[in-house]
C-alpha cells in the first residue's frame, strides 16, 4: 500500500464529520492519517475529540487578530506547518482565504448540506425547505476561491417530506454526510480522483 496521506482537518464545532474521517483512517478504510486539527473556536467539541485521538490541534480565533488578512495569514502558516496532503473542512464555518486555496490546489475538500450548485452558503437546509424542493442532499466538493463553488466530487440525495422542518431535514442529510465524506476521502487517498476543469471523475463510473 502506498504511503498514507497526511490529512489535516479544519472544524468549528462538534466535529462529527471529523470523527467519521478519523475512524475511517483508524479502521483502514482510508489510506491516511489525521495529523492535526485547526479550529477557530477554543471551546469547540472537536478539540475534545482530537485530544482523545492524540492528534495535535491549533486554535486560531478571528477576534485575536486585528484584520482578516492577518487571520488568514496565520491560518495559512498553521496549515503549512502540518505539511498535509489533504485538508478536510468538517463543519468549518469560515470561507477559506484565497492564499490558502492557492497554496493547496485541489487539496482542500468540503462537505455542504445541499445539492450544489443549489443553496450555497449558510442555512442550506432552511433554504431547501423554504424553496419547496422535493429532493435535497449533500455534496462533497473541492474548495475554490468562491462560496461553495469548487468542482463536485460526489453527491447524495435525500427526500424532502411535506412536514419537514430545517432541523428534521438537517438530521436526514447528516446521516448521509458521514459516509459520503468518507467515500470521497477514501477515493482521494487512493489517487482515484481526476480533475479536468470543473469535472471530477473517479467515483461515478457506470457499473458494467
Amino acid at each position: 500500500m502506498k504511503n498514507k496521506k497526511r490529512i489535516l482537518i479544519f472544524a468549528s464545532g462538534r466535529g462529527s464529520n471529523a470523527e467519521a474521517i478519523h475512524e475511517a483512517t483508524v479502521n483502514g478504510t482510508v489510506n491516511g492519517e489525521v495529523v492535526g486539527v485547526i479550529c477557530d473556536h477554543g471551546d469547540a467539541q472537536v478539540l475534545e475529540r482530537a485530544k482523545r485521538w492524540n492528534v495535535p490541534t491549533t486554535v486560531l480565533e478571528r477576534k485575536a487578530f486585528d484584520t482578516k488578512e492577518a487571520f488568514n495569514a496565520a491560518i495559512l502558516e498553521a496549515a503549512k506547518s502540518y505539511t498535509p496532503d489533504l485538508i478536510c473542512l468538517a463543519g468549518y464555518m469560515r470561507i477559506c482565504g484565497e492564499d490558502l486555496v492557492n497554496a493547496f490546489p485541489n487539496q482542500i475538500i468540503n462537505i455542504h448540506p445541499a445539492l450544489l450548485p443549489s443553496f450555497r452558503g449558510l442555512h442550506a437546509q432552511r433554504q431547501a425547505v423554504e424553496a419547496g424542493v422535493k429532493v435535497a442532499g449533500c455534496t462533497v466538493h473541492f474548495v475554490g476561491t468562491g462560496l461553495d463553488d469548487g468542482p463536485i466530487i460526489t453527491q447524495v440525495a435525500v427526500p424532502v417530506y411535506d412536514d419537514d422542518t430545517e432541523d428534521t431535514l438537517a438530521d436526514r442529510i447528516l446521516q448521509q454526510e458521514h459516509p459520503a465524506y468518507v467515500r470521497a476521502v477514501t477515493a482521494y487517498c487512493k489517487d482515484a480522483l481526476h480533475i479536468e476543469g470543473h469535472h471530477v471523475s473517479g467515483m461515478h463510473a457506470k457499473k458494467q
